[in-house]
């Protein structure tokens, strides 16, 4: 056995949504950084582009910029990076909305905006991309599988006090939806799997972006989390050391859903 390449993603291909900031570009970063041939997607256009130029100096990291909130937006995408690579190793369904209001207030557009994205989305982009998957996940006599890493939440697994009802529901079916993929699609040699983060900097996370000593009282670890910490886990899942890894959840959080 070959240890020195668990974790490399040489002449693998990466498609990640919501890619040009927060925890998608931070993915997208390692996953350059252990050789991966990058494309992402953002919705708005010139974050997009600005950030794949950037991460171009990691190695080759191309833009896709599409809205994936409806499935149309997911057939776009499929066609867009079907101009580039003919099969796709690895997809990261990243591209998520949160919604915070008063319960009896909370409405309908709150609703449905988050649970299309965050639930809706993941599943039609991935039965959308499948044939690519299926072709990476038949090469080499079926020796590596592909891969489809779902970004969660610990809002999907424990309850925070903010009232946040369609991004928390959106999260916990997403880890269910997780397994039942999983099951399926693993008789294409495809390995299904989630990550649920805590508390990393990003516009989504502003809280933790803007008052990381605060919030870092609160978490076991004693701080938020880092770049390395959300591109260390999706590499491993992403790599051969998380091949039998399948239908899983991994929480990378500093330990707060214990906490909580």
């Amino acid at each position: 056995m070959n240890t020195s390449e668990l974790f490399s993603l040489k002449g693998r291909t990466a498609l990640i949504t919501g890619g040009s900031r927060g925890i998608g570009r931070m993915i997208a970063a390692g996953f350059l950084a252990q050789g991966a041939r990058v494309y992402i997607s953002a919705r708005k256009a010139d974050a997009c582009i600005a950030t794949a130029q950037e991460l171009s100096a990691l190695g080759h990291c191309v833009a896709l910029p599409l809205d994936v909130s409806t499935p149309e937006g997911c057939k776009a995408l499929a066609s867009a990076y079907a101009r580039h690579e003919g099969a796709l190793d690895i997809l990261v369904n990243n591209a998520g909305a949160a919604w915070g209001a008063p319960f009896d207030e909370f409405p309908e557009a709150g609703w449905d905006k988050v649970v299309d994205l965050n639930l809706k989305t993941p599943f039609f982009l991935t039965q959308t991309m499948i044939e690519p998957l299926r072709k990476a996940a038949a090469a080499n006599a079926g020796a590596r599988p592909a891969k489809v890493i779902n970004i969660a939440s610990i809002d999907g697994i424990s309850v925070n006090p903010q009232e946040t009802y369609s991004y928390a529901a959106s999260k916990a079916g997403l880890i269910q939806l997780t397994r039942r993929m999983a099951l399926r699609l693993a008789q294409d040699n495809i390995v299904v799997s989630a990550i649920a983060p805590g508390a990393f900097a990003s516009d989504m996370n502003r809280v933790a972006r803007d008052q990381a000593a605060q919030v870092s009282k609160r978490i076991p670890a004693g701080r938020i989390g880092t770049d390395e910490d959300m591109a260390g886990a999706a590499i491993y899942l992403a790599s051969r050391a998380g091949d039998y890894v399948m239908g899983s959840t991994l929480v990378v959080d500093g330990g707060v859903t214990h906490a909580r």
